[in-house]
């Protein structure tokens, strides 16, 4: 078992390193007759890619998707549908010197443990650059959701450091609030508050300048989905919603609905109480001919849908590359220092929410595909 496939009805099988020639998908289970081309994985690749504004790793990747199979004259034939992102950028020499040393917060050790041997150029299979891959089949898996259900789902950084953003309705945010600041400009944080993003810019740029990094949270929300999607126990909505988000490097921490916060309250404060939809009293977003008022359950309950809004949050580390001397060993176990060089973003919530919504909308078209075939609808 090596762990590169995901799913089960929707699976997707990645290979690919940071440093290496390319990354590759397969995508089985995706049905047929779905329109399919490169444009429609351009606009996600787009938004994760490096080098896109001055708060980012100044790696430059054109990160052009290749469809290799599974799709022709322009729809997906039911079959494997491979794409291929190839590197053009790449600078292993930066990792020359310290191959033999490990990096303070990567993967090198874990790796030499497990495996005795790793690629040590920029991480390696580690490296955020493999989701590439995670992103190209995101796109398809959103088409695939919004075809079924007019489901979307949408990302944005709620948090950089101590500075959070006000986001009264995450239900409500759209894309274009993401991407765009209102004067049209780009939203190069990808914060839907102005104000806060205006900070958070701010503060990306002032660690970078002392070399040092910054994590934050990231938001992921899932409107239209109906409710019955997830399995009872073992294959939870939510469970593989978690699955799916710490799976991606750099987070720490998931939380759905009031999430850690449901510590602080009693019962009565935490339920969400029942109305009909369409109601005066009910909650925004509901697909079902039920709601609740509030959504503090986040969109779930016993693992499975209710038809309200799907709310999670993801925590996302500081990035670990830093060009600061810290401590570390050597592969033979020897006291040193390491300074790492290369191009590192100082902050990663920029280049986020792409990457979450892809995991979050391949969740969702496995557990469509699944749903459908054990109650036909």
């Amino acid at each position: 078992m090596s762990g590169n496939s995901f799913g089960q009805a929707f699976r997707i099988t990645t290979a690919g390193e940071s440093h290496g020639p390319g990354n590759l998908v397969i995508i089985d289970g995706c049905p047929p007759g779905l329109a399919l081309s490169e444009d429609d994985l351009r606009p996600d690749l787009g938004r994760r890619r490096p080098g896109q504004s001055h708060i980012v790793t100044q790696r430059s990747e054109a990160d052009e998707p290749e469809i290799l199979a599974g799709v022709f004259e322009g729809r997906t034939t039911g079959t494997s549908i491979a794409i291929l992102i190839r590197n053009a950028d790449q600078k292993s020499r930066d990792y020359e010197d310290i191959k033999a040393k490990y990096r303070p917060g990567h993967a090198d050790w874990s790796y030499d443990a497990k495996y005795g041997f790793r690629d040590y150029r920029g991480g390696g299979r580690s490296s955020v650059r493999e989701s590439t891959a995670r992103v190209a089949a995101g796109a398809i898996a959103k088409k695939l959701v919004a075809e079924l259900y007019g489901a979307r789902v949408v990302s944005y950084v709620s948090q950089i450091g101590d500075i959070v953003a006000d986001v009264p309705d995450p239900s409500s945010v759209t894309l274009e609030q993401v991407e765009k600041l209102p004067d049209g400009s780009p939203n190069v944080v990808r914060c839907p508050d102005p104000e806060a993003a205006a900070r958070m810019v701010a503060l990306v740029e002032q660690v970078r300048k002392e070399q040092d990094s910054i994590g934050g949270v990231a938001e992921i929300v899932a409107t239209g989905v109906p409710p019955g999607l997830g399995e009872p126990v073992f294959d939870k909505l939510k469970a593989d919603f978690g699955k799916a988000l710490f799976s991606i490097p750099g987070v720490l921490g998931v939380e759905y609905g009031i999430g850690f916060a449901a510590a602080r309250l009693r019962g009565s404060q935490s339920n969400d109480g029942f109305v009909p939809a369409g109601a005066p009293d009910a909650g925004p977003g509901a697909t079902g001919r039920v709601a609740t008022r509030s959504n503090r359950h986040g969109g779930m309950l016993g693992g499975i849908s209710s038809g309200m809004p799907i709310v999670l949050r993801a925590v996302v580390k500081p990035t670990s590359s830093l060009p600061l001397e810290q401590e570390t060993v050597t592969q033979a176990g020897e006291r040193t220092t390491i300074r790492t060089k290369g191009r590192h973003d100082p902050c990663l919530l920029p280049r986020f929410p792409p990457i979450g919504e892809a995991m979050i909308a391949l969740v969702l078209a496995d557990h469509a595909l699944r749903h459908r075939g054990q109650v036909g609808r």
